[in-house]
């Protein structure tokens, strides 16, 4: 145990983050960002100390002006449909408005404009009679009206005349839609009117003067906050963490005295996440805070979307991820750069808010992030890596360690088909591991693990004769069933070995150590704010790549579960899941919403999946992306899970018109001559009919470079239809 109560980085929840210096030392509240446990190196003797403070202060972006933040701040975020990106977000109609063709608005305009010409020429010209003038003889006095003034007759009687022709010009422009050719060809349309500059909200509704620690009363560190903001000292991820600090304090976690204090003692810098850092190196991509959203693109505007989703932004948040997202696309469509890339950014600055966790998985190189925007890099058969990879989770039960290293090891051999699970392998492994760790007080490494599946007779003997000193009789009966079963055909012990072997290489000698000699990562240390970035070995060991891909989300989907606090958003980002979906992943998967977490997986093509999982991780996963170069046959799949909906077909029927009398023929003859056309009469028939919402034809050649189509669903229920995203313009406005 550390000085502060937490595990080291071999305990249970080992996180290695060093412990900054000065923040922590302030008496800042304890806060969700602050308690996150530190890492610790092995000293002489067998005791722990704590790594060496940072010599300088973290490089971050300069501090943006306080108009700037307060603009920001102070910008309406109103309520939208799901995916909608909510800064400064004005709402659209729900369906769209009736679009009058050019031509049809123009001649109407004209016609209308003839007409009420023609009326007025008529009145004027005295054809319609005098009984327009009736109401001004019956409502003016006849001294106005037959008076010697030239003058005040004049503007009695052309006032009259200007005022019927007003009337006429209002009923012809209403009827010929002139306000809509005004707007559509007239100077509104020349030059767009930049928006009105909203007037500043009222004190009371200001959000930089904090008004909820104003209502309980904490005025003094409300004003602390308030002048940081003004001042530019304060950045977005400094206002949510308090924000986040201030939810810890409302649950009673915290006490609201030390709060206070801490605020008004370091403002906008209170309550830090354990490395210090109060931003990320840089961004890629553009991000609102208050809302807790990444910009990943624009809805395009397309008659196949929704008409109030057209030219929207599109965004993904926790409230999305937390329903999990699976994403499909060939090598190319823009998977990492466009969609993971953008999440892993999100997600470690909401830890660095203290409101979530997230582990970044892919090969080594694939550009998810430097390696300064991550507390921990795990970069697997580097010689050069700080941190290593717990094997068995963290986790002292030998029952537990063998269900994850069973799944990681032979989770994809095992019946895909509903009801079927790995119990026989979880069987092998822990009538190993339990024995093992009574002897000697630890799980077994690679090399070790090895030679007791193969059956050496060496080590067996060595493991029977520890359990028989210290008196395990339970665990003797084990390890002789295991002896009994490894001769016996059909034993899954020589699978197990022929997968652990692919771990026992070479590269990986300095890995997977349970001797204590290393920093081992343990995703058990998910229940605090930690950013984990791991790189598997994709050259040379793609299947050992896959077997560790698979280790890490059985780890996490086992240790996000079992979490006491799950008010903290946890995530895996999984960069190419090929072989990594099995039948207990699904069902993992499947249990993550109600655990606020969950999972984002990406696949070049569904054929990576086993037919029968298809349908089931297609369920499980509550957003699904297809990218643009999907397959017939994998946008089958999603257009089955994606439904039908009832739209209204227009059938169009040309009939040729016969005519029977002489000058009708004539006439048609004429008309013939002139369109080169016989002379037909149109018929329309509007249907209902159910079709599907995206086709698999559409789906794989309708969808532009630089497009996917999105569903969507919230962890409280809310759907978004199918929607064609245009990638492309990233985090621009």
């Amino acid at each position: 145990m550390d000085s502060d109560g937490t595990r080291d980085a071999r305990g249970t929840h080992a996180n290695p983050v060093p412990r900054p210096a000065g923040p922590q030392d302030t008496g800042a509240a304890p806060t969700e960002a602050s308690a996150v446990p530190t890492g610790a190196s092995a000293a002489p003797g067998g005791t722990f100390a704590v790594p060496p403070r940072p010599t300088a202060p973290p490089t971050v972006p300069p501090l943006p002006d306080g108009a700037a933040f307060l603009g920001w701040l102070r910008t309406p975020r109103p309520e939208a449909a799901p995916g909608v990106w909510r800064f400064g977000y004005r709402a659209r109609p729900t369906e769209e408005p009736e679009a009058i063709p050019a031509r049809q608005l123009l001649s109407g305009a004209l016609i209308a404009f003839l007409v009420g010409w023609l009326l007025w020429s008529l009145l004027w010209n005295g054809y319609l009679g005098g009984w327009w003038v009736v109401p001004l003889e019956l409502f003016t006095p006849d001294s106005w009206r037959h008076s010697d003034d030239a003058v005040g007759n004049a503007v009695l009687w052309y006032g009259y005349y200007a005022l019927i022709a007003l009337a006429i010009a209002l009923v012809v422009g209403r009827l010929g839609r002139w306000g809509e050719v005004w707007r559509r060809y007239g100077p509104p349309a020349w030059n767009p009117a930049t928006p009105a500059a909203e007037r500043p909200p009222a004190p009371e509704q200001d959000p930089a003067e904090f008004v909820y620690l104003r209502q309980a009363g904490a005025h003094e560190a409300a004003d602390r906050l308030a002048g940081e903001a003004r001042g530019g000292l304060m950045r977005d991820v400094d206002h949510a963490r308090i924000a986040r600090a201030w939810q810890g304090v409302q649950s009673g976690r915290h006490g609201m005295a030390a709060f206070c204090a801490a605020v008004v003692k370091d403002g906008a810098a209170a309550c830090l996440h354990p490395s210090g850092e109060r931003d990320l190196p840089a961004r890629h991509a553009r991000h609102d805070l208050v809302t807790g959203q990444v910009r990943l693109g624009t809805t395009a505007d397309d008659p196949r979307n929704p008409y109030h989703y057209r030219g929207t932004g599109l965004a993904l948040g926790p409230d999305l991820l937390g329903t999990s997202l699976l994403a499909v696309g060939p090598a190319g469509s823009g998977k990492t750069g466009s969609l993971v890339r953008p999440l892993a950014e999100s997600l470690c600055l909401h830890a660095l808010a203290g409101r979530a966790s997230v582990v970044v998985v892919g090969a080594a190189g694939a550009g998810l992030g430097p390696a300064d925007a991550y507390d921990v890099v795990v970069r697997i058969a580097h010689p050069e890596s700080v941190y290593d990879l717990d094997l068995y989770g963290g986790t002292t039960d030998p029952d537990e360690a063998a269900a994850i290293l069973a799944e990681a090891l032979v989770g994809d051999l095992a019946d895909p088909h509903p009801g079927s699970d790995s119990r026989r392998s979880t069987t092998v492994l822990a009538q190993l591991l339990g024995p093992f760790r009574a002897v000697h007080g630890r799980f077994p490494s690679v090399p070790e693990l090895r030679q007791l599946l193969d059956g050496a007779a060496g080590p067996l003997a060595a493991l029977r004769k520890g359990l028989s000193v210290t008196g395990h009789e339970s665990l003797l009966r084990e390890l002789d069933a295991r002896e009994r079963q490894m001769g016996h055909p059909g034993d899954v012990g020589a699978v197990l070995a022929d997968r652990i072997a692919l771990l026992d290489r070479p590269a990986f000698a300095g890995f997977f150590d349970t001797s204590g000699q290393t920093r081992p990562f343990s995703l058990k240390a998910l229940d605090h704010p930690v950013r984990v970035r791991i790189d598997l070995p994709e050259r040379g060991h793609a299947d050992a790549s896959r077997i560790l891909a698979r280790l890490v989300l059985a780890q996490f989907t086992a240790s996000v579960t079992v979490r006491d606090d799950r008010s903290l958003f946890a995530c895996l980002l999984l960069d190419d899941a090929t072989g990594v979906v099995t039948p207990e992943a699904v069902r993992g998967i499947q249990r993550l919403r109600s655990a606020n977490a969950g999972v984002a997986l990406t696949l070049r093509t569904l054929d990576d999946v086993p037919r029968p999982l298809r349908g089931p991780l297609l369920g499980a996963a509550g957003c699904r992306m297809a990218f643009a170069g999907l397959t017939p046959w994998d946008g089958q799949d999603f257009a089955e899970v994606w439904g039908k909906e009832w739209t209204e077909t227009r059938d169009v029927t040309d009939r040729q018109i016969i005519a029977e009398t002489p000058a009708g023929k004539a006439l048609h003859v004429v008309r013939r001559v002139i369109t080169g056309k016989a002379p037909t009469a149109r018929a329309v028939t509007v249907r209902q009919v159910e079709r599907e919402r995206w086709s698999a034809s559409e789906l794989a050649h309708g969808v532009p470079a630089g497009h996917a189509v999105l569903s969507l669903t919230t962890v409280k229920g809310e759907h978004a239809p199918p929607l064609l995203v245009d990638l492309r313009s990233g985090g621009r406005a």
